[in-house]
């Protein structure tokens, strides 16, 4: 288990960068660390590897204490693999080589075995013998990702892992790594700004702020029941709007147009989405914007309906 006890750290005692967070992480559990850029992300993840030295608190795996650079030579714990954003591969040797630098030289068939499995995970069998300089971004973010598997780490810390990787090839890896870490029961957490990451594969979500844990619970709870707005809107476009002097916050699919109500709209613009049209509309003297399957014209005045009951 991952023990987090009340951290704090800046890297000047004007600019603290991680304000008092404390929370746990069980053995092959996934957590998404969200929010927006500057909030603590990547520093939270130096800080459990070993990177820094914190000024209050303490990190414990498994009962032993994770130490920063005043007390190992080499920062960075054994057990604990770190992707950072550059990935620090050897770029004049292949991608297999670069996996196989972790592996044992006394076991080749072995080691080979290994190599092939991770390259399978990460689709990146037919690049094998290509050296690490000739690979796009997205796929040496790949390589990092697999060399950091290579020695099955107990604790994967991922900096925005897909950031780098095309839309068509990421939804199938993100499938195939997170499936491999929950069947080796290697624990994980995602700093990300992706909400994919966390609603489809996160056992547990931390949306930080201001250098401050926000709100610390299952994605599915956060997205049902967002405290504030910038919780919402981590997730989705969302509307901060009033009817009747009742505060609401809604997604655009919680609200849908009907033949007749007293909620009355008028079309501003309809952009097109792929399997649905996204709708702003002015309401009341507020803008907002929902989920239509066709295309409206503007000026077209609508009626509304609240469907917040359909979060289930």
């Amino acid at each position: 288990m991952l023990q987090v006890n009340n951290i704090t750290f800046g890297y000047s005692k004007k600019k603290i960068v991680l304000n008092n967070f404390n929370f746990t992480l069980y053995e092959g559990e996934h957590l998404c660390l969200m929010g927006e850029s500057g909030c603590g992300k990547s520093t939270l993840l130096k800080a459990i590897y070993g990177l820094i030295d914190l000024h209050e608190g303490s990190i414990f795996w498994k009962g032993n204490k994770v130490l920063g650079p005043k007390h190992h030579l080499v920062p960075g714990m054994d057990f604990f693999k770190y992707v950072a954003q550059d990935f620090d591969l050897m770029p004049y040797t292949s991608v297999s080589e670069n996996i196989k630098k972790f592996l044992s030289r006394f076991y080749p068939e072995e080691s080979e075995k290994r190599t092939q499995e991770l390259l399978d995970v990460i689709e990146m069998k037919p690049f094998e013998h290509t050296k690490v300089k000739n690979l796009s971004g997205g796929q040496q973010q790949r390589v990092a990702i697999a060399r950091a598997l290579a020695k099955e780490p107990e604790l994967l810390l991922l900096d925005e892992p897909f950031g780098q990787i095309d839309n068509f090839k990421k939804n199938s890896l993100r499938r195939k790594l997170f499936r491999y870490l929950k069947e080796k029961n290697i624990a994980c957490i995602v700093a990300t700004h992706d909400k994919n990451d966390a609603l489809s594969f996160a056992d547990k979500l931390i949306v930080i702020r201001n250098n401050k844990i926000l709100v610390n619970n299952s994605p599915k709870e956060i997205y049902k029941n967002p405290k504030e707005k910038y919780i919402a809107a981590l997730f989705d476009d969302v509307n901060e709007i009033t009817i009747n002097n009742k505060e609401y916050l809604l997604y655009p699919h919680q609200l849908k147009i009907i033949e007749k109500s007293n909620l009355k709209a008028v079309v501003l613009n309809s952009y097109f989405k792929g399997s649905f049209w996204l709708i702003e509309v002015e309401f009341e003297n507020q803008v907002i914007f929902l989920k239509h399957p066709h295309f409206l014209e503007k000026k077209n005045e609508i009626s509304l309906d609240i469907l917040k009951k359909e979060i289930t």
